[in-house]
């Protein structure tokens, strides 16, 4: 029996390792290799992984772990984290798109419960493969990269709920829905729960967080012990390990937990994935051709195109708007699991399953390749409809020519933030460009000067008359922009000092050569910030205990303002 097991559990790994390979050089995420070498491995073809057999267990397990790890990281702080154009644009877009993948699932003849199935299961998105994506190409601090994963962080709220509401749904309960007496026990247990999460469990955490080992072995056993009551109450195992993860999500110990259990959870997760697409039968593949078809169009093109238009009204930049709609066009594996956990209670029929995960192989692969190019995915857009996304905003451009500011600041985040300090302790007039409407609706709160717009608007920097200003500083680290701004500035006028930002050593290169003043590159200007502070206070710890405060101080300001914005 071990054996046998043994051999298995080789072949799926060496499969699997086969098949992460080729979609890696395809600079595709994993999980698509995971669910093509399910397909492989199941009853359709090799008939190695079965429905009953041991990896269907493990990938038992691996909900429960990954649902624990996800508890983890949804602490209140979610919500603060987010921010407002987060909180407003995920909960529109969860609606909308929910209510329209109802609508099309209705006209393609699906059931109303299959329909309700397959509406939650495409209004999500993947954060893993979202946040691997932006960090590849290096878009995580962009505007469009922070909304994009606060987005994502509502999202995993929302469907870690369905989550829990659907796993609870018992097969021996009345008509297969979680009564009332269940809601009472559950609601009993968080009623526990909470105090002793609240003053046991963080004494407990700190004695033990001493050994890591010790740390490791606490938390799996507090994801297994309360997934077992939950069990044994004829419950879900799954919102048992769900609790567990949120009852320790507010301690400070919980990021060593998740990355202690990240190797356990990714190996039973792989798993998972394996089992999933072996429960895909090929011949349901070939009759939902059209529903297929359907579905990921809509994920791929009709998902961003709902986030495009909320962000917009919200007032964000079309650019900004259109990016983070791209980075939202895939289904989440969560939206995998949830349609698996509904499939194996017997609510929803075996082609539903092979519909929807066939349909979010699809749309991870294309939204990948989206997500790599939305930047001349936006530029061929504005090339073939140039009067809906170049139309420009009136009152900004009037706003531009009234202006007779010695400095222009494009953006305001982070550096910004210390040059309108010096420049106000200097009596400097300035003006801030920005294109967050959260960040101009503050700065107009505290009546500082500044006016809405990107510094990819060509107009707008025409309006500005750059080359009459006698400083000008961008704090956008894109190399395009920031030479485009030089070529402006110099073409009439040498003397205006110019002050970008970039990231890189070749990019702060070419703009000297470009004639840029001063490159700040910030990744080089902290270490050598470090080393002035170093030479100025030598060993003394009075100096550095002035330091030290003053630091605290400024921190709090930006911590202040982060929070409002």
């Amino acid at each position: 029996m071990v054996e046998n097991m043994l051999i298995q559990l080789a072949i799926i790994v060496g499969i699997g390792l086969l098949l992460s390979a080729i979609v890696t050089l395809l600079k595709q995420p994993l999980i698509i290799g995971y669910i093509i070498a399910g397909i492989i491995l199941g009853p359709s073809l090799l008939n190695i992984v079965t429905a009953d057999g041991p990896i269907a267990a493990f990938a038992e397990l691996g909900i429960v772990v990954l649902l624990f790890t996800v508890g983890l990281n949804l602490s209140p702080r979610v919500f603060r984290q987010s921010g407002k154009a987060s909180l407003i644009t995920g909960i529109g877009q969860i609606l909308i798109t929910a209510l329209l993948g109802f609508a099309i699932s209705l006209t393609l003849n699906y059931s109303i419960l299959s329909s309700i199935y397959i509406a939650i299961a495409l209004t999500f998105s993947s954060t893993i493969i979202v946040i691997k994506v932006l960090s590849d190409t290096g878009d995580s601090e962009t505007l469009a990269g922070r909304i994009s994963v606060g987005i994502l962080l509502i999202q995993d709220v929302a469907v870690m709920i369905l989550l829990a509401i659907i796993s609870s749904f018992s097969a021996s309960a009345a008509g297969g829905a979680i009564g009332l007496l269940d809601l009472a026990i559950i609601a009993g247990v968080l009623i526990i729960l909470v105090p002793i999460s609240m003053f046991v469990l963080p004494k407990v955490l700190k004695k033990i967080s001493k050994s890591q080992e010790y740390l490791l072995l606490f938390s799996l056993g507090w994801c297994l012990l309360l997934a077992m009551i939950f069990y044994k109450l004829k419950l879900s195992m799954e919102i048992g390990a769900l609790i567990a993860g949120v009852s320790l999500s507010m301690s400070p110990y919980r990021h060593e937990m998740i990355s202690k259990l990240k190797p356990l959870r990714d190996f039973f997760i792989f798993l998972f994935f394996i089992s999933l697409g072996s429960g895909m039968a090929i011949s349901d593949l070939g009759n939902n051709i059209m529903p297929i078809i359907a579905f990921s169009a809509f994920i791929l093109i009709a998902k961003p195109i709902i986030v495009f238009v909320i962000m917009v009204k919200l007032g964000y930049t079309k650019k900004t708007s259109l990016i983070t709609g791209i980075s939202l066009a895939q289904i989440s594996e969560f939206s995998l699991i949830l349609i698996s956990l509904s499939a194996k209670l017997g609510n929803l029929p075996a082609n539903v399953l092979s519909l929807i995960t066939m349909s979010g192989l699809i749309s991870i692969a294309g939204s990948t390749y989206l997500m790599t190019h939305s930047e001349q995915i936006y530029k061929f857009l504005s090339k073939i409809m140039p009067t809906f996304f170049r139309k420009e905003n009136v009152r900004q451009v009037k706003d531009a020519e009234r202006d007779d500011s010695e400095v222009i600041i494009f953006g305001y985040d982070k550096i910004g933030f210390s040059m309108l300090k010096s420049f106000r302790k200097m009596g400097k007039k300035f003006l801030i460009v920005d294109y967050n409407p959260e960040v101009i609706r503050y700065l107009q709160s505290q009546k500082i000067n500044c006016i809405f717009g990107d510094a990819e608007n060509t107009s707008l920097l025409d309006e500005l008359c750059l080359s009459k200003r006698k400083m000008i500083v961008s704090t956008v680290p894109v190399y395009e922009i920031n030479s485009l701004i030089l070529k402006m500035v110099r073409e009439y006028n040498n003397e205006t000092i110019v002050i970008p930002v970039s990231n890189s050593i070749e990019d702060s290169l070419r703009l000297y050569d470009e004639g840029a003043d001063y490159v700040i590159i910030p990744r080089f200007l902290g270490g050598e910030h470090a080393s002035k502070l170093i030479e100025k206070n030598e060993y003394s710890h009075e100096k550095f205990t002035r330091e030290r405060n003053s630091h605290i101080e400024r921190l709090g300001d930006r911590k202040l303002i982060k929070h409002f914005l």
